[in-house]
């Protein structure tokens, strides 16, 4: 199994072209971030997953989170995926899956595997999960008992 980090270890820092743009984890310090890796546009599962997503947009705007999904196409691939199906969350282009290896989530074959991690105000990974087959996801009601199962954020 790949090595990633995991909960309270720092989350790696990247920068990715997305459905709204570039997209650098960085660049949101003293937010919580979601990343949702998910091997493929158009699989049956990761349309499931994403319309899930869509069909609870209120719910998944009151998360208090960023939220972006990751896999190995490419921008034309994503803007094709999201206009298919209007999906509600910006996905970002690991083409060469360099993102995902830095989180351990590649499998040979499969690519990019499905995983979960919520990035905490200070950029530390704070909750993972990573699916072992992948047919399975995070959904919305899971995604918000994650956020508020994590500490409060230490105001300044």
């Amino acid at each position: 199994m790949a090595k990633g980090p995991r909960v309270g270890d720092a989350a790696p820092d990247f920068e990715l072209a997305g459905t709204e743009g570039s997209f650098r984890l960085g660049a949101h310090r003293g937010e919580r971030v979601v990343l949702l890796f998910y091997p493929g546009d158009e699989t049956p599962v990761c349309t499931k997953q994403f319309c899930s997503y869509r069909d609870r947009a209120d719910d998944m705007s009151a998360l208090d989170a960023v939220v972006v999904g990751i896999s190995g196409q490419d921008v034309d691939s994503h803007e094709a995926f999201t206009s298919h199906h209007g999906l509600t969350v910006p996905l970002l282009a690991d083409a060469d899956k360099a993102v995902a290896r830095s989180y351990g989530v590649t499998r040979p074959v499969l690519g990019t595997q499905r995983a979960t991690f919520i990035v905490d105000e200070s950029g530390t990974i704070a909750w993972c999960k990573i699916h072992a087959v992948g047919l399975d996801y995070v959904g919305v009601d899971e995604l918000r008992e994650a956020l508020a199962s994590l500490p409060a954020p230490v105001a300044d």
